[in-house]
């Protein structure tokens, strides 16, 4: 298979329709290229099954509306489309990319008569992207950008235009010899990685930082129930970076990245401990159940539909 994303073969989803992969085109004025106004998902499938399609469909929907505008699309419908062209592309692995955009009606920075537009787009994407090659965990420096305050922009909303400084962060941290970078939010607290949410193992209990103004992962809800189950405590709370060196395990988690443990963050080094190597396994035996594909732990997403 090509690495050019454009040039593949198979199906992708687009308004409506299974079209070849190669015939999906979008205009170079599209108004969300030029203001950052998609919103998209990221999913994993397993075993033929997108894990928890449902929440990732309504999130969807609220990123959207967050960014004021509607999906002319019900979650149901979003989601039997999304089953729709993973059966037409064969695959039992991989990776789905839901986008919404307005299109090339109008541009400027009102979007005011735009129509909207979506694909649904999935490729085979073998084993974890958790940098299986070391065992030890990634490593993994501050950012210099922090995630906006809710008075500057919607951190709840899954929207291109907010990834423009997670991109950058990533690309720093990798051209400086780290794996991912760790981002504060707009006190100075604990937030999130370029692309995943954080967890520290503290005293026998999970610690994660609480949710204001950047996304709540619906990995990160599936990794609480999974320590529920084991009678671990999480605490959601305001973390200081100060705080990163009382953690014993640090691991971070996404649709893409599943569970990975980290090893180092600039000077601070840990080891990847029971905990973080316990849910690992646990993970990957919940996104194999037959009925992975709802709500799951994930059931306040249910809300924004």
């Amino acid at each position: 298979m090509s690495a050019n994303m454009e040039d593949r073969d198979g199906f992708i989803w687009f308004d409506g329709e299974l079209l070849p992969w190669r015939e999906v085109k979008a205009h170079v004025l599209t108004h969300a290229l030029h203001y950052g106004s998609a919103v998209f998902e990221g999913e994993r499938i397993y075993d033929g099954r997108v894990f928890r399609l449902a929440a990732h469909s309504a999130r969807l929907r609220n990123s959207a509306r967050l960014l004021d505008y509607e999906l002319p699309w019900s979650r149901s419908e979003i989601d039997e489309a999304t089953r729709a062209v993973v059966k037409a592309n064969g695959l039992t692995a991989g990776y789905v990319r839901p986008i919404a955009w307005r299109g090339s009606e109008v541009l400027g920075v009102s979007a005011i008569g735009t129509t909207v537009h979506l694909a649904i787009a999935p490729w085979a994407q073998e084993g974890r992207l958790s940098v299986q090659a070391k065992p030890g965990g990634i490593n993994v420096t501050m950012a210099k950008y922090r995630r906006p305050g809710p008075d500057s922009a919607p951190g709840g909303a899954k929207a291109a235009g907010l990834y423009v400084i997670c991109g950058i962060e990533k690309d720093r941290a990798l051209g400086a010899g780290f794996d991912d970078a760790l981002m504060l939010d707009w006190e100075g607290r604990l937030a999130e990685s370029t692309g995943a949410n954080i967890f520290l193992a503290m005293g026998g209990r999970l610690v994660t930082p609480k949710v204001e103004n950047f996304l709540d992962g619906i990995t990160r809800r599936a990794v609480m129930g999974l320590a529920d189950r084991r009678g671990w405590a999480v605490e959601e709370r305001a973390v200081m970076p100060e705080e990163l060196d009382e953690a014993t395990e640090v691991f971070l988690c996404g649709t893409a990245a599943e569970l990975v443990p980290v090893g180092a963050i600039d000077d601070r080094r840990y080891q990847v401990g029971p905990m973080t190597r316990a849910l690992m396994e646990d993970f990957q035996t919940l996104v194999r159940r037959p009925d992975s594909e709802g709500f799951g732990e994930s059931a306040h997403f249910a809300t924004m539909d």
